[in-house]
């Protein structure tokens, strides 16, 4: 990109201050072959892991479980044409450790639908790249 397109990329850091001020993004992940995309809150770990807070018998659990997946979240303001957006991607996997899963239950993302049982879903922080759109071309 040219320094005057609009655009700048995000650092690893940057990215995940911008992930830490929202509360939705979108998991990315195959279903029966098929892309499928699900919004849903979240939240960062110590680690920069994204966590997720899901009933254990969802359809998304089953599917995301052991695989790569992306997450994205983003912000835009259509008015000033300005905003950002982040990918997350890495392996998925159910949190299994008790000790974690109860660190979790303090700490984590609670899920916005009532659940009687919650399982957690850690999405490794393996490759994190996002932008920033500044609001509109600028001439050179």
């Amino acid at each position: 990109m040219f320094p005057t397109d609009g655009f700048r990329a995000l650092d690893r850091q940057e990215c995940l201050r911008m992930l830490a001020k929202v509360p939705v993004g979108r998991v990315v992940y195959t279903r029966q072959a098929l892309p499928a995309v699900l919004p849903i809150n979240f939240s960062l770990d110590t680690d920069a892991s994204v966590l997720l807070c899901t009933s254990p018998g969802s359809d998304l659990v089953r599917a995301i479980d052991g695989v790569v997946v992306a997450f994205e979240a983003d912000k835009f303001n259509a008015a000033t044409r300005s905003g950002w957006s982040v990918v997350v991607t890495g392996r998925a996997g159910v949190v299994t450790d008790r000790a974690e899963h109860e660190r979790l239950t303090q700490t984590g993302p609670t899920s916005w639908m009532p659940l009687r049982d919650v399982v957690f879903v850690r999405i490794e922080s393996e490759m994190v790249t996002g932008r920033e759109l500044n609001g509109g071309l600028s001439t050179p």
